[in-house]
């Protein structure tokens, strides 16, 4: 395994790149949405898990000393990793319980569903209680403005009162007598070093020293509490805790009500839709209300999955009860007898139809 994590190092770019051109090759797939077809959707997922474990290789590379890249907190790794494979054999389990087991394919769904959903709890809670990016699948390293500030002051003040701060001032101008003089001592300081073997060790040891203190140990981040959010944050905390929770459960719910009602009911559809709303609602008051330092403040990738998270709403015009087939083959029929567009929009239409008739393609989980 190590080799070809070297190997996948090594030739990252062209790993990405053959993954992407593997993973579009799929759409060429013959019966590409048929219920019985279980072969294409199989090699698709096997293609995908493939991508995934790749990406999570490439990502994990060993970085330089003092770098603090995405491997500073391993334990959560595996837990993005783990979203990821379910997302990419969802589907496969979906056509295959549909060929197999009808319309009780809902209850392997929900399993599914129901897997996602404690693994993103868990990494909800392993992560600090941070917000979930791209539904678990991203790691939230970014600090908020807050911590970045206080790290900011504290790495300034270690600078000004460290013992290698006197290095720092080399920086002058050589043209007026400060510069002159701390030139000379600095050229007499390295002349220093050679005359004796005891020196030398005495000044290498000051000099490890002062790197010492310059680049401390990269110290793992403690991770917080759910009641050490409560006492820092208070209600707007429980309010952020809450509408995370109701993010993550949301799929969940959505397919239970769906093996309840049936899938052409509006009542999943409206009660899905109402968890969405409630959940980003949520979130908006714990950064907008009470007093400030108590306030969640969003870093920018929270920011970023916050619009990303009202984008997925698109998706409730594709599912059923709201979706109508009659409008897209209404549109094919007008525009068919045009010789490229009607073929382009004969494709589309097979796309559109052939994901609205699976969940997983559509679910926005």
């Amino acid at each position: 395994m190590e080799a070809y994590k070297q190997w996948v190092w090594r030739n990252r770019e062209y790993v990405h790149s053959l993954g992407s051109f593997a993973n579009g090759l799929t759409w060429l797939l013959p019966e590409k949405f048929s219920a019985s077809e279980i072969g294409p959707e199989a090699v698709t997922a096997f293609l995908g898990i493939f991508t995934t474990i790749n990406e999570h290789i490439i990502e994990n590379a060993p970085t330089p000393r003092g770098h603090v890249g995405s491997s500073g907190n391993e334990p959560s790794l595996s837990y993005p990793l783990l979203i990821a494979i379910l997302k990419d054999l969802e589907t496969v389990v979906e056509v295959a319980a549909e060929h197999f087991y009808g319309d009780q394919k809902w209850n392997y769904i929900i399993l599914t569903e129901a897997m996602k959903a404690v693994i993103r709890l868990a990494l909800f809670r392993n992560s600090g209680y941070k917000m979930l990016l791209q539904g678990g699948e991203t790691p939230n390293e970014e600090k908020d403005s807050d911590q970045s500030e206080s790290q900011i002051r504290a790495g300034n003040l270690g600078r000004n009162l460290g013992p290698h701060s006197l290095g720092n001032q080399n920086h002058h101008n050589p043209w007026n007598l400060e510069g002159r003089a701390m030139s000379a001592l600095s050229s007499f300081g390295q002349n220093a070093r050679t005359t004796t073997t005891s020196s030398t060790s005495g000044w290498s040891r000051r000099i490890q020293h002062q790197q010492a203190v310059i680049e401390p140990p990269m110290i793992k981040e403690r991770r917080r509490t759910l009641s050490e959010l409560l006492s820092e944050k208070g209600v707007n905390g429980a309010l952020f805790a809450m509408g995370e929770v109701l993010y993550i459960m949301r799929p969940l719910i959505y397919v239970l009500f769906i093996r309840k009602y049936g899938v052409r009911s509006w009542i999943p559809w409206a009660i899905s839709l109402s968890v969405d709303t409630l959940g980003m609602g949520i979130l908006a008051n714990s950064k907008w209300w009470g007093e400030k330092s108590k306030q969640v403040h969003f870093s920018g990738l929270e920011k970023d999955e916050l619009r990303r998270r009202k984008l997925l709403w698109a998706l409730y015009l594709m599912r059923d009860p709201f979706f109508t087939k009659q409008k897209l083959e209404s549109s094919q029929k007008r525009l068919e007898p045009i010789p490229l567009i009607g073929f382009l929009t004969e494709k589309i239409v097979e796309l559109l139809e052939g994901a609205q008739s699976r969940y997983t393609y559509i679910s926005g989980s």
